[in-house]
């Protein structure tokens, strides 16, 4: 029960590999320059197919196995965060204003030091695509991969993702059955009154006390409409409206967002809001308009290849490390297309005592990189062992 031993050898080429990547962040979807990097390695390592700009700046490594077989998918994702760096390391951001702040540094080298020991050894059958996919803190680049035919042009048959978690311990594995992620969508509500001098309310229709009272009618959809052993989180996080202290505006508008596990809970959340929002405005002699927007749906990890997942880490790190039933939680993450496409699990992998995602001080632990590696590349033996002889 521990790390590949092949693996391990690689550890000095996976910290230069992860901290090059950390001083040269991209964002969102342009992550060709960390693409071109990937596909260096992989032409090196010897994968058999590199396909380019699958989703914009996506790169897809096939490696043949052994034999006939499925294709299973390892999925890490490239992008940084448009945030200040204050970790102060040698190897901190050289882009002014972006940083790895999310471990997708740390998710790339794992899925290349896998990618490694699988071109060199191929005990398994069938085939194995490896899936760097960029903009996953932004628009949803694992939308944009599947949408460009990801999933039917290598043949996917299953998908499995690992992301870094700060605070538990370095090498422990943590995930669950189903819902581990929400939906996240957000939206906007666009109030329009009748502006008029403030020391004649009377004459206006002011857009400020219906946003307001919307913003207490809304809360109701949690506590009165939706069942209280369901999860779903409603937050309305801006109100903009005036310029000036004795002016009733015209307009105000709010904003924020709703997570949910549940696509019926999804349904009525919305359902209730368009009612409220119209309702609202209208009784008290204005018009709104809600603009909801659907963002990343639910991860939810299919239970079969969970579980499989959790014994394969558990060969790695020992049964002692692993975490198969942690509580979800109300983030999100874009691995969750992927899964809507084809059965497969997302889990986390022990980051230590760093600071937390999205700070300015985390950073990826190296330490943490062979363990990762190990446990995708055994994923991938265990799910299409060799054939017999």
């Amino acid at each position: 029960m521990a790390v590949i031993n092949r693996i391990a050898e690689y550890f000095e080429d996976m910290k230069e590999w992860r901290q090059h990547l950390h001083a040269h962040p991209e964002l969102d979807m342009d992550c060709h320059q960390t693409a071109a990097f990937v596909v260096e390695k992989l032409r090196a390592f010897g994968v058999d197919e590199i396909h380019e700009q699958i989703g914009v700046s996506g790169v897809v490594g096939i490696i043949n196995g052994q034999g006939e077989g499925p294709t299973i998918g390892l999925r890490a994702d490239m992008d940084a965060l448009p945030m200040p760096e204050e970790t102060g390391l040698p190897y901190a951001s050289t882009v002014e204003g972006m940083m790895h702040a999310c471990g997708h540094d740390g998710h790339t080298t794992m899925l290349l030091g896998a990618a490694r020991y699988l071109a060199e050894t191929r005990k398994f059958s069938g085939r194995v695509a490896l899936i760097f996919q960029p903009g996953e803190e932004g628009s949803g680049g694992a939308r944009f991969m599947v949408e460009d035919g990801l999933i039917e042009r290598f043949n996917i048959s299953q998908v499995f993702g690992q992301h870094s978690l700060p605070k538990s311990p370095v090498g422990t594995i943590e995930t669950c059955t189903g819902p581990l992620l929400a939906a996240a969508d957000d939206f906007e509500i666009h109030i329009n009154g009748s502006g008029g001098h403030a020391a004649s309310p009377h004459e206006s229709v002011d857009p400020v006390m219906i946003a307001v009272n919307m913003y207490q009618n809304l809360q109701s959809i949690v506590t009165r409409n939706v069942d209280p052993i369901k999860t779903v989180v409603l937050s309305l996080t801006q109100i903009h409206s005036g310029t000036t202290h004795n002016v009733v505006p015209e307009t105000a508008m709010l904003a924020g967002t709703v997570r949910t596990f549940d696509k019926d809970v999804q349904a009525l959340v919305v359902e209730r809001m368009k009612a409220i929002v119209h309702s609202t405005a209208e009784m008290m002699g204005g018009t709104a308009r809600l603009d909801y927007n659907y963002g990343y749906p639910a991860t939810i990890n299919d239970p079969a290849k969970t579980e499989f997942a959790c014994d394969v880490a558990a060969e790695v790190v020992g049964e002692a490390r692993v975490a198969r039933a942690i509580a979800p939680t109300m983030g999100a993450e874009d691995f969750s297309f992927m899964l809507e496409e084809v059965p497969g699990a997302y889990f986390y992998i022990g980051n230590g005592d760093s600071a937390y995602l999205h700070h300015t001080k985390y950073d990826f632990n190296d330490e943490a990189s062979p363990t990762g590696a190990s446990v995708l590349a055994r994923i991938v033996e265990r799910a299409q062992p060799l054939p017999a002889k």
